[in-house]
């Protein structure tokens, strides 16, 4: 049999047997290799029983595969025709047949014949000392040549090699991929290389591998074999594997201003390529923003703040919970000394801790872990916590100095966005309690209105911003709503909502209409804006904002509004209908010289009024047309409790913590009747006075306070007196049992009184000077028609 084509030729040649066994066993093929292996001419050869030419039996294990028609390769030792033992390696490949029965390709080298090895010297040596491990195989994959390098690697002589493919010694599939670039080049004649990671058999554990496949051409270009060499580039491996870890740190954590998530990120960002389970233990200090004090091993056992852990871990101290490590632990020394170190699970200092902590030793068993790094995390110079990298079975590779490096680097990292976090957790902190102390610390007493209200900060990624609502007692048993919102977000937006605040308190307490309070309030943004180069008081910069301004009145069941850029207010009348009280918007606050209008609506009694900020109706994807709708329907399922309707109202329109601001301000309106108010039109003649004086104290007998009667006619007395004297007519004297007792006087005049210090031998001035000082408190409001005196008295108790 001819030798087949794409076999190496000359002594390579002469090196293979080849012969084919049919299935009943007998010769059917004999190559010119095969008679020089054993002496028989392929005459003498075919015909015969393959098992004849065996000179020992072959093993049980052997005749079993081959009886299941497996592909086999290994030495045996053969009969030659004169009667000597040669012993070679076959290699029997199943043949199978139109019947399904199988026959055998038979391959075998002499194990003695090699490829001459006296050759040059020089090209021996290099082939023999090559630092890079080389392999030579021939036109079927197999192995020919290997020198001492790849022998250590691949735990196995070139005898025990020769004449196997790579997955026949290998057969982790991690050896495929070479095995196939052997196949490719031997077909294409065309150079590979590829890296590749993966444990061989001579090396303990895995190893970065660079390799190149060359083909083996002569002189006409034909392939007679590849050449493979590899090197070990495990250490340029590593430090490429660190800097794409450092850079992966660098892009994953401090992505917010969080300091549990910022924890969260570095435990993440180290599993699986530097420990198989991480923790992040920090002082709980730093989680409140404080400075964390400093770290003393003699100050007893040192507690810390489990913060974060891998993901999927298992672990002895769950995230939120404290973790107590003593002080001579190598966490405790480690956050004192600001110095990371290397342990492995059986150090003594290691031992030491875990002989008192039956938990973690436990846990340490049931992991099997091997080594561990402890090390300090430290911002700005200020002590943080601790990172705990742990690795896990028995396989794994004990931490080094190389990996302490890169750990420490990624904890410097990590350390510089805790402590930034840290200091935005303080000054968010710092700067809600402000916005908190700012608005109303509760719902002051009044008759007019029932209230229910929410305020919602914003995520914390924003930060607090300047939204405000308030509810303001007004004389006249009226009522002040109101809803505000500075632009932006920070200390500075919440500093401008205070002073806002108590400018419309200010404001309101003269008893402005809402247009008008309104332009006094547009006058001051202004001026804040401005600066103190143009007359303005603090340096806010561009400071905007918008404002909805309204006033009802119990008594008369109207409500007057005025908006300064802010959503229109949502009315529910008893009936359940909802909608939107279309008011003519003004411009934000702070643009000067433009008007606001007023509009005046009258309201049934039991009316739901709602206002809102911006924060509330754009929550859901920023879309503000679908967030009144939203706040509309869920308006028209309210219930009778304001609490509730506010809960369901948030529910409705937040599904997560908001971007911005929300404050959410309901108002159920209530109705003074006849019983509660007495009203009396008087002429302008001073003998009114003491029928005013009779109908006041009829009125109080009627409402049981008699007690009040003897202040009360004084009050009357002087305010009636002084109309007449000061005023024009028409004149009223209305009298309101609200919560407190109200008497008030109307005139056509708008000229308003001043309270003054009479002189000993003054006739007059004291009138004024006596109501106030009779009375809780006393003002005057301008009226469309003029203006009205009230005075207020607290019911006896």
């Amino acid at each position: 049999m001819d030798t087949p084509a794409g076999l190496p030729g000359d002594s390579l040649t002469s090196a293979a047997a080849l012969a084919v066994v049919a299935p009943d066993g007998t010769l059917t093929s004999w190559s010119t290799g095969a008679e020089k292996l054993l002496g028989y001419s392929a005459g003498e050869a075919v015909g015969r029983l393959a098992a004849a030419l065996l000179a020992a039996p072959l093993p049980a294990d052997v005749r079993e595969r081959l009886h299941r028609q497996e592909d086999w390769t290994g030495r045996v030792v053969l009969r030659h025709r004169n009667g000597g033992a040669v012993e070679c390696r076959v290699r029997a490949r199943s043949l199978t047949t139109g019947d399904e029965r199988a026959g055998w390709l038979l391959e075998g080298v002499r194990e003695w014949e090699e490829v001459d090895r006296d050759m040059d010297p020089l090209l021996r040596w290099s082939f023999d000392q090559s630092p890079f491990a080389l392999a030579i195989y021939d036109t079927g994959g197999r192995f020919l040549r290997v020198n001492e390098p790849m022998t250590k690697q691949l735990d196995a002589s070139e005898r025990d090699l020769r004449g196997l493919r790579i997955s026949e010694h290998m057969p982790d599939p991690a050896f495929q991929g070479p095995e196939q670039s052997v196949d490719r080049v031997l077909h294409t004649g065309e150079s590979e290389h590829m890296e590749n990671y993966g444990k061989v058999p001579g090396e303990p554990r895995a190893h970065a591998w660079i390799v190149h496949f060359t083909p083996l051409k002569d002189s006409g270009g034909l392939v007679h074999g590849v050449q493979l060499a590899a090197l070990d580039f495990s250490d340029q491996y590593a430090a490429r594997e660190r800097l794409a870890l450092l850079d992966e740190a660098s892009r994953r954590i401090g992505s917010s201003l969080d300091v549990t998530r910022t924890a969260r990120e570095l435990a993440d960002v180290a599993v699986p390529a530097l420990a198989d389970f991480v923790s992040v233990d920090l002082l709980d200090a730093v989680l409140h923003g404080d400075e964390a004090p400093p770290v003393h091993l003699d100050g007893g056992p040192l507690l810390l703040r489990r913060t974060a852990v891998c993901p999927g871990a298992k672990a002895v101290v769950a995230a939120g919970e404290f973790s107590h490590f003593p002080e001579f632990s190598p966490v405790a020394r480690c956050l004192a000394t600001g110095r990371g170190t290397v342990h492995q699970v059986g150090d003594p200092e290691i031992t030491r801790w875990l002989a008192q902590d039956p938990d973690r030793t436990d846990w340490v068993s049931r992991h099997r872990a091997r080594s561990l790094m402890v090390v300090p995390l430290r911002g700005r110079g200020s002590n943080l916590g601790v990172v705990l990298y742990v690795r896990l079975g028995g396989c794994a590779v004990p931490y080094d100095q190389a990996d302490l490096q890169i750990a420490e680097e990624i904890a410097a990292r990590a350390a510089v966005c805790l402590d930034n976090a840290r200091r935005y957790t303080r000054e968010h902190a710092t700067t809600l309690a402000l916005q908190h102390s700012l608005l109303p610390q509760g719902i002051p007493e009044q008759a007019a209105v029932d209230v229910a209200c929410r305020y919602l900060p914003a995520d914390s990624q924003v930060g607090v911003g300047g939204d405000w609502f308030d509810v303001i007692p007004l004389s006249g048993a009226r009522v002040a709503l109101v809803v505000g919102d500075v632009v932006g977000h920070g200390i500075h937006a919440s500093a401008a909502m205070g002073r806002l605040r108590t400018a419309v308190r200010a404001l309101a307490d003269v008893d402005l209409a809402p247009d008008e309070l309104l332009a006094h309030l547009d006058d001051l943004v202004v001026r804040l804006s401005a600066g103190p180069e143009s007359g303005g008081e603090t340096p806010f910069g561009e400071l905007g904002a918008t404002c909805l301004y309204a006033v009802y009145d119990p008594i008369s069941r109207k409500c007057s509004l005025a908006s300064a850029g802010h959503p229109w207010p949502a009315l529910v009348t008893p009936d359940g209908t909802v909608d939107f009280l279309e008011l003519p918007t003004g411009p934000p606050l702070g643009l000067g010289g433009l008007p606001f209008e007023s509009v005046e609506r009258e309201l049934p009694e039991g009316s739901l009024l709602t206002l809102y900020t911006d924060g509330l109706v754009e929550a859901r994807n920023h879309d503000f047309n679908a967030g009144l709708h939203a706040l509309r329907t869920a308006l028209t399922h309210a219930v009778p409790s304001l609490e509730t309707t506010c809960d369901r109202v948030l529910d409705a329109l937040l599904t997560e913590q908001p971007a911005d601001d929300v404050a959410l301000l309901i108002a159920r309106t209530r109705a003074l009747d006849c019983g509660h108010v007495a009203v009396w039109d008087l002429p302008t003649d001073p003998a009114i006075v003491a029928e005013a004086r009779s109908l006041t104290t009829a009125q109080l007998h009627a409402w049981g306070l008699d007690e009040l009667v003897y202040v009360t006619e004084l009050v009357v007395s002087e305010l009636v007196t002084n109309a007449i004297r000061y005023a024009s007519a028409p004149l009223q004297l209305r009298l309101i049992k609200e919560r407190t007792l109200i008497c008030e006087v109307s005139d056509a005049s708008s000229t308003a009184p001043h309270l003054r210090r009479a002189r000993i031998f003054d006739e007059g001035g004291r009138g004024l000077m006596l109501v106030a000082q009779l009375t809780e408190r006393w003002g005057m409001r301008h009226t469309g028609t003029g203006k009205t005196i009230w005075a207020e008295q607290p019911f006896p108790e």
